[in-house]
C-alpha cells in the first residue's frame, strides 16, 4: 500500500491535535500502520527546538528567527520520521506542518510568506497529500488553549487578534491549495468532528490501497 502524509491545521485550541489523535487510533484499529507525529517535534532534534520556540516571552525571538528555527525543526523531523514511515507505506498523521508556518510566522509580524515559502522550497519541498483544517471561532479557541495551563503558551500570549488573523490566514490557505485542504467545522461535539474526520480522510486512504 501507498504510504499518506496527512496533516491537521487549525488556530490554537481548535481541536486539531485532538482530532489527529483520534483519526490515528481509528485506522489503527482497523490495521492501517500508522504514525502520529507533530510539529514543531517529531524527531529528537526537533523536540529540542520545539521548546525554543513554544516557550517564554512572546517576544523572545524575531519573526524571521523563528522562521530559521521551524525551518531546522521541520528538515530533521522529514528527514528522521516523515519520509521513512511514508516510504514505508505508513499513514503519517501530523499535528501541524508547514502551513502552520506560513501563518503563524509569515503573517502574524509582517508579510513574511514569500521568505517562508523560498525556505520551504529550498529546505523541505514536500506538501502533504492532505491537509485537515479544523476551523474553530477565535474566542472560543483561545479560552480552550488557555484553559490547558501548559508552558507551551507563547503564542496564545499574542491574545485573540493574533487568532483572528490566523482563522482568516488558514481559511485562505483552504482556497489557495484547495486540492489538498479539507475545511471540517471544529464547533460541533468532539464525536461527529471525528466523524467528518474521518469520513473525509479514508476515501482517499482507501483509493491507493
Amino acid at each position: 500500500m501507498s504510504g499518506h502524509f496527512i496533516t491537521f491545521e487549525g488556530i490554537d485550541g481548535s481541536g486539531k491535535s485532538t482530532q489527529a489523535k483520534l483519526l490515528a487510533d481509528r485506522l489503527l484499529t482497523e490495521g492501517y500502520e500508522v504514525v502520529l507525529t507533530r510539529e514543531p517535534g517529531g524527531s529528537v532534534g526537533a523536540e529540542e527546538i520545539r521548546a525554543l520556540v513554544l516557550e517564554g516571552d512572546p517576544d523572545r525571538w524575531s519573526a524571521e528567527t523563528e522562521i530559521l528555527l521551524f525551518t531546522a525543526a521541520r528538515r530533521d523531523h522529514l528527514e528522521r520520521t516523515i519520509l521513512p514511515a511514508v516510504a514505508a507505506g505508513k499513514i503519517v498523521i501530523c499535528d501541524r506542518f508547514a502551513d502552520s508556518t506560513r501563518m503563524y510566522q509569515g503573517l502574524s509580524r509582517g508579510d513574511l510568506r514569500s521568505i517562508v515559502d523560498q525556505l520551504h522550497c529550498l529546505m523541505i519541498g514536500r506538501e502533504p497529500d492532505l491537509t485537515v483544517l479544523i476551523d474553530m471561532d477565535p474566542a472560543t479557541g483561545l479560552a480552550r488553549a488557555k484553559s490547558r495551563q501548559t508552558a507551551e503558551e507563547r503564542f496564545e500570549d499574542f491574545g485573540q487578534a493574533l487568532q483572528e488573523q490566523m482563522r482568516k490566514g488558514f481559511l485562505d490557505l483552504s482556497k489557495e491549495y484547495a486540492d489538498r485542504f479539507r475545511v471540517i467545522d471544529g464547533s460541533r461535539d468532539m464525536d461527529r468532528v471525528a466523524e467528518a474526520v474521518y469520513s473525509t480522510v479514508i476515501p482517499q486512504i482507501e483509493a491507493s490501497a
